[in-house]
């Protein structure tokens, strides 16, 4: 990572922990919606003109997503989706597949799967959060949305789904429910199914505090709370010893890491697979 950059985001997280700790992040979050909404608003009106057949979702339902940009969800969402399906394929044929997004939020990355993968698939999207549920299933018929709490329960029966990917969502609960998460997508993947996930591994480490780093180093989850668990705020940070430690009854058939980048640092990978 640049020095600066580094130096940057550590301020902000600095910012971020005190914001926290006062019981202002919520609102400083809802804040930077409207700020990006503003600087973004010539950026989506040009989308908007010349996409006018793309059905987009209500802007803080965008927002909680990724980023308030008109773009970078839809054009952003297919690069990632074809960016899952290239990941997978080196581990599954993604033939005749029942595939689930676990916490699919609006529907970002899985309503472009129907148009890349093969007919014979079946997509399935699910997430805690009623306002994206209600949107996804109203204007992406070629998907079966579901609405889930918290809690870990899901309505589909036991080895139903053969492809399960969920895309920085562990990253936003506590350690109670990344082990009571994992066994319920666990129950519900057929025996050889295919899970990948993405978390906050090495990468974020030098934006952790110093208490927060004692404890990433004893190889232990950082969960940053204080806020509505589940929320792009709520924030986890996950050493390789403890993704160990919640697969232990899988197979990890990866686990990838890159380099950060100018301005971005990504998640690591874990491709993992349930025993036949």
């Amino acid at each position: 990572m640049h020095p600066l950059l580094e130096i940057t985001l550590m301020n902000k997280q600095k910012l971020s922990n005190t914001l926290r700790k006062l019981g202002f992040l919520h609102l400083a979050d809802k804040a930077r919606f409207y700020q990006q909404l503003l600087k973004n608003k010539k950026k989506n009106d040009r989308f908007l003109k010349n996409h006018p057949n793309v059905k987009l979702p209500p802007d803080y339902l965008i927002y909680e997503s990724h980023e308030m940009n008109y773009e970078k969800y839809y054009m952003g969402g297919k690069k990632t989706a074809e960016w899952l399906v290239n990941h997978l394929k080196r581990h599954t044929d993604l033939k005749n597949k029942k595939i689930l997004d676990w916490g699919c939020g609006p529907a970002r990355i899985i309503r472009h799967l129907p148009t890349i993968l093969p007919s014979d698939c079946s997509f399935y999207g699910s997430d805690y959060n009623p306002l994206s549920i209600a949107w996804n299933a109203k204007n992406l018929p070629k998907i079966d949305f579901n609405l889930n709490t918290l809690e870990a329960q899901l309505p589909y029966p036991n080895a139903h789904m053969d492809v399960i990917y969920s895309l920085s969502v562990f990253t936003h609960l506590s350690e109670r429910l990344h082990f009571e998460w994992f066994a319920e997508l666990y129950r519900v993947l057929r025996p050889g199914g295919i899970m990948f996930i993405t978390t906050s591994g090495n990468n974020y480490v030098p934006l952790l505090t110093e208490n927060e780093r004692e404890i990433y180093d004893q190889g232990a989850l950082v969960a940053r709370g204080q806020v509505k668990e589940g929320h792009r705020i709520y924030t986890t940070f996950h050493p390789q010893e403890f993704m160990k430690k919640l697969f232990s009854n899988v197979t990890i058939l990866e686990h990838i890491e890159t380099p950060p980048q100018a301005g971005w640092i990504p998640q690591d990978i874990w491709i993992v697979r349930k025993p036949l």
